[in-house]
């Protein structure tokens, strides 16, 4: 199977990484955590990010779901915050959901992301409670009782979200062990340092092997190994660059604790690792 880009998907990388990163600050977003820009939200659906897959003749974009998966690992890898899968995924059935005028969130497990800014909710939220969330970019809801009815797409999203987070934490990790010195040397000279971002790359590259293949054959099994695998990549790299990070990751003035904290609650959105588990296990 052959994973290089064509030249399209690469601009559509570059692009959705060149509109987050002059539109998007983490560090900006903690002024307000909970309260989801508005603006943001309308300046990605102008430039086609929630309606990439509708098709042409409905407004959107046209393409499919392997570049749907390239925009949401670039919408990972920078933080972003709302219910950006949900909003995705009702483009052409939620007026304003394919435009960014309407922001859309799903009760499809027992954690609901950003219900109370959503302007449209899929499911039955009738007893939604407030939940304390470790993320404090991402505000949640409890469902008691609410069952798993996460679609294949919906999980496989969610995977490219955690799959951007791993490669930008893996970056992050490098960056600074080549910059932060120690006894007049890089810390990345030490091998113990080299072994962690090597650990992290293979993570994040096997990650990404996994997410492009279901992407492109749309099977439940694969992709269930793909959330599995990236959920593994993204928590565990965060917590191996906030090592190399030391004290420094521990503060405001550094995203690597915010992506630890978006990589545990993805873990648990759309489909669980014990649940992913089940479906490779089944399908064995």
């Amino acid at each position: 199977m052959d994973f290089h880009l064509t030249d399209d998907q690469e601009a559509l990388r570059k692009g959705t990484r060149a509109i987050l990163a002059g539109r998007f600050s983490p560090r900006e977003a903690m002024d307000a955590p909970g309260r989801l820009d508005r603006d943001l939200w309308r300046a990605l659906g102008d430039a086609g990010f929630f309606a990439l897959a509708l098709d042409e003749a409905a407004g959107g974009v046209g393409l499919g779901l392997p570049e749907a998966v390239l925009a949401f690992e670039e919408a990972g890898r920078a933080l972003l915050p709302g219910p950006a899968v949900a909003t995705f995924l009702a483009a052409g059935r939620v007026p304003g959901a394919a435009e960014g005028t309407a922001v859309v969130t799903a009760v499809d497990g027992v954690l609901v992301p950003w219900l109370a800014e959503a302007d449209t909710v899929r499911g039955d939220a009738a007893e939604a409670v407030p939940l304390r969330s470790v993320d404090p970019l991402t505000p949640l809801h409890r469902v008691p009782g609410a069952g798993r009815r996460a679609s294949a797409e919906a999980v496989l999203l969610t995977a490219a979200e955690q799959l951007g987070s791993a490669g930008r934490t893996c970056e992050m990790a490098v960056k600074y062990a080549r910059e932060r010195e120690q006894f007049g040397r890089p810390i990345g000279a030490f091998q113990a340092v080299k072994h962690l971002c090597a650990q992290m790359l293979v993570r994040t590259e096997t990650a990404r092997a996994a997410v492009y293949a279901a992407a492109l054959t749309r099977d439940e099994t694969e992709t269930a190994g793909a959330k599995l695998l990236a959920d593994d990549a993204a928590t565990r790299n965060a917590g191996d660059c906030l090592q190399v990070h030391g004290g420094m990751g521990f503060t405001w003035e550094a995203e690597v604790h915010l992506h630890l904290k978006r990589a545990w609650v993805r873990a648990e959105l759309g489909r669980t690792a014990a649940e992913a588990e089940e479906t490779l296990a089944e399908a064995l």
